[in-house]
């Protein structure tokens, strides 16, 4: 009996041996991998002072990246370093008062509308599916519409006052700022569009007339 309890006792200690090996090694993991996306993130941000301390986590954790090449989600951390130097940067989305978000693709230098002012436009219009709408951003001439005096979508309508000569936006306009809950029936080349459909709508205001320098020189010396 003596002889058997001896055997299980040593049966035990071994599973909690086992156990506690195992559980130390996924601890180790975690650790390791935290202190390489605080690395990689340091390497990514901004420079800023750091002291021999931090410097030491921070080679530290590198030098765990380059030496174990720790995985992280089935890619190692050499990869997944990689991977972040060559994401490009993400337009952040906004939201103007009216709801309508939007996002920069591109930002001019230009001065922005004043309200009636006439503007010259070129924009892509779809549905959330990707139907396209209306798309005159390869026709010959631009669209001229005065600004804030109803000529476009209402969402379009409340974005325009905010973009300056230059800026190509991308916006996501609400049912409500756009064909409603009727939405729009099929006509010659324009797709139907079902009602409480959310729109996408990429604008970029080309060419303000009455701030032109030439034009205004040019009627200046008439």
């Amino acid at each position: 009996h003596g002889i058997k309890s001896s055997e299980t006792a040593k049966r035990r200690l071994q599973v909690f041996s086992t156990f506690s090996v195992t559980f130390s090694f996924k601890i180790m993991r975690v650790l390791v991998s935290l202190a390489i996306l605080v690395a990689a993130a340091r390497a990514f941000s901004p420079a800023t002072t750091t002291t021999p301390q931090q410097q030491y986590v921070s080679n530290t954790a590198l030098h765990a990246m380059d030496r174990r090449q720790v995985v992280i989600g089935g890619m190692s951390a050499a990869s997944f370093a990689a991977l972040l130097s060559n994401t490009p940067a993400v337009a952040l989305a906004e939201e103007l008062p009216n709801g309508v978000v939007y996002t920069i693709d591109k930002k001019g230098t230009g001065p922005a509308p004043d309200k009636g002012e006439l503007a010259a436009i070129r924009f892509k219009a779809s549905t959330e599916d990707g139907k396209v709408i209306d798309d005159i951003f390869e026709t010959p001439e631009p669209y001229y519409t005065r600004v804030g005096l109803g000529g476009m979508l209402p969402g379009v309508e409340g974005a325009l006052p905010y973009m300056k000569l230059g800026d190509r936006w991308t916006l996501t306009i609400p049912p409500e700022l756009a064909f409603g809950a009727k939405g729009r029936p099929a006509s010659a080349g324009k797709p139907r569009i079902p009602g409480n459909s959310k729109i996408i709508f990429e604008v970029e205001m080309v060419g303000l007339p009455g701030k032109e320098v030439e034009l205004i020189e040019l009627i200046g010396d008439e």
